[in-house]
């Protein structure tokens, strides 16, 4: 791995034990320009996870609990009238920051659910006709408790489809669990490694990661498999595949390489793809899931030797 992510990954392990993988992941899907959604019960790490990537990454950092009362100006800012100097400033939402997690985002209503998503995809808000740009770089890390916990209500696929990864931390093993009940309850002190303007070199250098024709051809064939699966039936988009491509070229770049690998593109087939299609009626009736049903049409796709 670059020695300079993994002295990122190392700080971020301070306060996150035994999730390396999710880290990377995590870091992966931020170099790669991104958003991120963590689907999960309360209390394994979420916000941990969040807080300690925005100090290691020298980030500013909001956190907005998502509740049915949160407004779209709560996150997109709003004007006020100044009697003194009559006229109307704007005051900041909480999404003008580096890095915005945007806590149980399932709980809010639609309308401010759209306005984030929207801001995510632009990255500039418009209010009263004025248009303000968010800071760079601009990640969103959201949270969503599992579909049938109470106060909630599922995104629809078309929102889910704007973050380039889901994941999902899960209970810690049993000797991390340990390793969290030594820790202090305040966690350790987590020490910035990279500058902004280094995160955003690094996101160019991500950008200009080596594709051989191969490698596009081979997305292609997996992103037509998922639309041609009797299993599927809503298959991967273009943006689902262009987030795929965008995924291997961060992950080829974690890994010290200057082009992207099959070996890329596989590692990230999970995260990137299972939250963008919906199974059908026979696969969920023989209870497949998506994961599984991937790993078949992986299979069956060629994958090219570079």
């Amino acid at each position: 791995m670059n020695s300079k992510i993994q002295s990122v990954v190392n700080e971020i392990k301070k306060n996150i034990k035994g999730k390396d993988d999710i880290i990377v992941k995590v870091l992966c899907a931020m170099f790669a320009g991104g958003h991120i959604l963590l689907e999960d019960i309360p209390g394994v790490g979420k916000t941990t996870l969040a807080l300690s990537i925005s100090e290691a990454l020298s980030m500013s950092y909001h956190r907005v609990q998502f509740t049915p009362d949160v407004m779209p100006s709560d996150i997109t800012g709003f004007n006020m009238y100044n009697a003194q100097t009559q006229e109307f400033e704007f005051h900041d939402g909480a999404a003008m920051c580096n890095l915005l997690l945007a806590d149980e985002i399932n709980r809010t209503s639609p309308k401010t659910q759209s306005a984030l998503l929207e801001l995510m995809e632009e990255g500039k808000v418009t209010v009263d006709g004025k248009t303000y740009y968010l800071p760079k770089p601009f990640v969103v890390i959201a949270t969503q408790n599992p579909f049938g916990s109470a106060g909630t209500q599922r995104l629809p696929e078309s929102q889910m489809d704007r973050f380039m990864v889901r994941l999902s931390m899960g209970y810690p093993s049993h000797e991390s669990a340990k390793d969290i009940l030594r820790q202090d309850s305040l966690g350790e002190m987590i020490h910035p490694v990279i500058s902004q303007e280094e995160f955003l070199g690094m996101q160019e250098q991500v950008h200009n990661v080596f594709v051989d024709e191969a490698i596009y051809e081979m997305i292609v064939n997996l992103t037509e498999a998922t639309r041609n699966s009797e299993s599927i039936q809503l298959g991967l988009s273009p943006r689902g595949s262009k987030a795929l491509l965008r995924m291997a070229k961060a992950h080829a770049f974690l890994n010290d390489r200057n082009f992207v690998s099959p070996e890329d593109v596989v590692a990230n087939l999970d995260c990137v793809i299972t939250h963008r299609i919906v199974l059908s009626s026979r696969a969920k009736a023989k209870n497949i899931d998506s994961e599984t049903i991937l790993r078949k049409l992986a299979d069956t796709v060629f994958v090219p030797k570079l």
